[in-house]
């Protein structure tokens, strides 16, 4: 994997989605660190937007440019300029402030190829975009190849879900993708169910109808999870794998897949936001594995997990844990 650049998705998106908390700062002087589950409680305010932050890699312009029909590079920057701007006033965060809700930090993933596979070969593989945003992951796998009729994308913030619509110039008619807006620390949304063996017992549910995401249990072909763990605290973070690991299916190659800041060893990775003290868990490669070893029984996954260092941008260096997990 190229390392990474510091306006990519895993460094500017350290807010809280599934907290409530709204933790915002201009992205020139914080890219890298925003809050966590344990930061003290603390007002913050919304910066006026910054629109000389707007750029574009080639990749993602062709993306956009396809997805939205919109040629005219300053009529994109515009639209999109718009969505920002109703997406800030839903939820200031630093990804929304620094743009890097327009990565597409799944094509960086080893696994991506196999994903698109499943969707081509696999009959009714379900794709789950977990803390989408405004989804543009699975967006992506769909312009890709992967069937949106497959796809769920679930957020905290059914803003973000709609303005999805808005984002990509669709609809509920004609993008039929799904969409579950929710905490998934509310077990009335996602609760930790034992990971999957052999079929399911209940029958596949109708994704149109969903309203939380425990009918997919067993069902989830893929699963990603890109700039999310590294959210919450470590126990959080063990949860979130429990209960993921209950959606994914049992059929071999089913994965589950992300990336998010991490360590070369395990433990808290300090920063100051606002004068405020945060303390974020990062795991390394070797404690990421252990954890959904521990998560599975022995012998039902092989995870993979790798580190990329970020480009300086303040007196410390911040590395990327890519990862994957796939059912054998």
């Amino acid at each position: 994997m190229p390392r990474c650049n510091t306006r990519s998705g895993p460094v500017a998106c350290m807010e809280m989605r599934q907290t409530g908390l709204n933790p915002t700062t201009p992205m020139r002087s914080l890219r890298i660190f925003s809050t966590t589950p344990v930061v003290p409680k603390y007002k913050m305010t919304a910066h006026a937007l910054d629109p000389s932050l707007y750029a574009l890699s080639p990749e993602e312009a062709a993306f956009f440019k396809a997805a939205t029909g919109i040629d005219d590079d300053a009529v994109l920057k515009a639209h999109i300029l718009m969505v920002q701007e109703k997406a800030y006033k839903v939820a200031p965060y630093p990804c929304i402030y620094g743009f890097a809700f327009l990565k597409m930090g799944i094509t960086q993933n080893i696994v991506y190829e196999s994903i698109l596979k499943i969707g081509r070969e696999r009959k009714d593989a379900i794709f789950l975009d977990i803390g989408c945003c405004f989804s543009v992951d699975s967006r992506k796998a769909a312009a890709d190849g992967f069937p949106a009729c497959n796809i769920v994308a679930s957020d905290l913030k059914q803003e973000f879900l709609e303005l999805s619509h808005v984002l990509f110039n669709t609809s509920k008619d004609t993008y039929p993708g799904h969409f579950v807006a929710g905490d998934i620390f509310d077990p009335v949304v996602l609760s930790v169910a034992p990971p999957s063996r052999g079929v399911p017992h209940s029958p596949r549910p109708d994704l149109s109808a969903l309203t939380s995401l425990n009918p997919l249990r067993g069902y989830c072909s893929v699963i990603n999870a890109s700039t999310f763990f590294h959210l919450f605290a470590e126990e959080k973070q063990l949860h979130v794998a429990r209960a993921l690991a209950g959606l994914l299916s049992s059929e071999p190659g089913s994965l589950t897949c992300g990336m998010h800041v991490g360590r070369e060893e395990a433990g808290i990775l300090p920063a100051s936001v606002f004068g405020s003290n945060v303390d974020m868990f990062c795991h390394s490669p070797q404690s990421w594995k252990a954890m959904w070893d521990g998560v599975f029984t022995k012998g039902e996954v092989k995870v993979e997990a790798s580190l990329s260092a970020t480009e300086p941008n303040t007196n410390r260096q911040i590395h990327i844990l890519t990862w994957s997990v796939t059912r054998l």
